[in-house]
């Protein structure tokens, strides 16, 4: 819509951005997709840092290279390793007093990965203001995010636009006066704010913020907490947000040694896009981007009326991913007429085509075979499929090829046999679909997994949505007599309330929803065991997907 709007007005529009720093929350990647495609003016001066050697470090950073850069701040004295987070945690609170201290006319910030951490590492920097009498009396108040106490002398952050007060998500500040109705805030670039909290309650504790709310940002000095949660895009960020220094802490229970945490940190978890693979038939492509699909109605009727046939199939088959074994086990070919010839498509269907018969385009090659390893992996979870349909398991030989193309897969995109075969316990036709090579459908619902695995809050919102949907699914069955569907249904919300006990941090986003999934009370019990015993849900039973 906005470029349909310039484009009327004659006006121009510039994107802007970095690929390579924190993702897109939506699905795909249009801006890389774009400059990939058609080009673009690129910046490659760095500015932010004002020693040379970390703005090489920040190139690096941007280019990939994280061991030379993590390498670089080693060296000098900037990559803190302890025995553990806690120990690790301690000793960034340390490095933040002291240079608190010594340089108070100096901004700063702590980054870490998590909401969870950046609450506990507010609380451990007050306790340093406080010990040191900075802080004034303490109010206590109630905003977004629940009770908090404040101070005179406090640093606070705004977590949402606000016009009129003219503060941004992500503005800091120090408190100058705060009362249980109202805060005057003095900002980082010089103004003075004042609100009623009646009106405007979406801050908290300004010392410590997540990577995500930083980015954008320019500080002093940083620390960075680093947990597994991080990867190439958020070091990015946390580690280029200085002009100073930076400071890198993290624990050997989170990270064995300096390898590990290069390799975690290293990970590239960049969105991808439909047109990134293959697409196997147009036609189908075409229908299926109008939404002219028939299969999608069934597998969704199917989905909220009988989930008692949707097997959970991976259980006991995750074994480690070099297993040993002939390359067979594979679903048997379909016989269709493609298959007897070379070209496009004989390699849709996975034969080998002649290298003559293939552009010398490298990323058309890269999307052959991002391509060849979904349709593989599918194969592998369709031949399953078909086998518990008629009442069977899998067959050593399948569960071995299942376990070579889970790694095939992963090779060239990283969680990508761990999405895709979320979306197919969801929608065990997507399996079918992508196995014959129309992969359309499975690569959509292999992006959302994505985002709903990198992305705890949306997980939380999947969640609370899925229970309600079964819910109330169960509900109309009842009433209706058909006791299976019922049952099924039951069945799937116990699924999703034992599958709490193994996602510690979806259960406590949860525990802040628990009104949400219809809990009341506070029992001291797991979150799962009261989604259980408010609804009458027996989890000794439960069999199917869950969520």
């Amino acid at each position: 819509r906005v470029l349909s709007h310039a484009a009327e007005a004659g006006a121009k529009v510039v994107l802007v951005g970095d690929p390579q720093q924190l993702q897109a929350i939506e699905a795909g990647a249009a801006f890389r997709s774009i400059h990939e495609r058609h080009g673009g003016a690129e910046i490659g001066e760095v500015r932010r840092q004002r020693e040379d050697w970390q703005r090489h470090a920040t190139r690096d950073l941007a280019t990939g290279k994280m061991g030379h850069a993590l390498e670089a701040y080693r060296a000098h004295g900037m990559v803190h390793e302890a025995e553990s987070r806690d120990q690790a945690r301690g000793d960034l609170i340390d490095h933040w007093d002291r240079d608190r201290q010594s340089s108070p006319d100096r901004s700063r910030i702590i980054l870490t990965h998590t909401n969870d951490e950046v609450r506990i590492l507010n609380e451990a920097a007050r306790k340093r203001m406080r010990a040191a009498g900075d802080l004034g009396d303490e109010v206590e108040v109630t905003v977004e995010r629940g009770a908090r106490n404040f101070a005179s002398g406090d640093r606070i952050m705004f977590l949402q636009n606000e016009r009129g007060l003219g503060v941004k998500n992500g503005t800091l500040g120090t408190i100058e006066q705060v009362s249980a109705q109202s805060i005057a805030v003095q900002t980082d670039d010089g103004r003075s704010v004042r609100f009623d909290l009646k009106d405007y309650n979406r801050i908290d504790h300004g010392y410590a913020a997540t990577i995500h709310k930083a980015q954008g940002m320019t500080v002093d000095r940083v620390q960075v907490l680093a947990t597994p949660g991080m990867d190439a895009h958020s070091s990015y960020v946390a580690l280029s947000r200085h002009r100073d220094g930076v400071d890198l802490h993290y624990g050997r229970d989170d990270f064995a040694n300096a390898d590990r945490l290069t390799r975690a940190l290293s990970r590239d978890r960049a969105k991808d896009m439909a047109s990134d693979y293959d697409l196997a038939d147009p036609v189908q492509s075409y229908a299926e981007r109008r939404g002219i699909t028939f299969r999608e109605r069934v597998a969704e009727i199917v989905r909220k009326v009988v989930p008692e046939k949707l097997r959970d199939i991976f259980d006991g088959l995750r074994t480690p991913a070099d297993v040993a074994g002939p390359d067979n086990g594979q679903r048997p070919e379909r016989a269709t007429p493609e298959r007897e010839n070379s070209g496009p498509a004989a390699e849709r269907s996975g034969a080998e085509v002649p290298a003559s018969n293939v552009a010398q385009d490298p990323e058309a090659d890269a999307r052959r075979i991002r391509t060849r390893a979904l349709v593989r992996h599918a194969r592998a979870v369709d031949a399953i499929f078909e086998a518990q349909e008629t009442g069977g398991r899998a067959s050593p030989e399948q569960a071995k090829e299942l376990q070579k193309a889970r790694q095939a897969f992963e090779e060239v995109r990283s969680f990508g046999s761990h999405d895709a075969e979320a979306a197919y316990k969801k929608n065990p036709e997507l399996a079918r679909e992508a196995a014959d090579g129309r992969v359309n459908r499975a690569i959509r619902a292999l992006q959302l997994e994505t985002e709903l695995r990198s992305d705890p809050g949306r997980r939380a919102d999947r969640f609370v949505e899925r229970w309600r949907e079964l819910d109330q699914t169960s509900q109309r069955l009842y009433q209706a007599g058909d006791l299976s569907g019922y049952k099924a249904a039951r069945s799937a919300m116990g699924d999703m309330a034992k599958s709490l006990q193994r996602d510690p941090q979806l259960e406590s986003i949860l525990a802040s929803r628990k009104n949400d999934l219809g809990i009341a009370f506070e029992s001291g019990r797991r979150l799962g065991q009261d989604l259980a015993f408010v609804h009458g849900i027996d989890l000794g039973r439960g069999r199917g997907l869950g969520i």
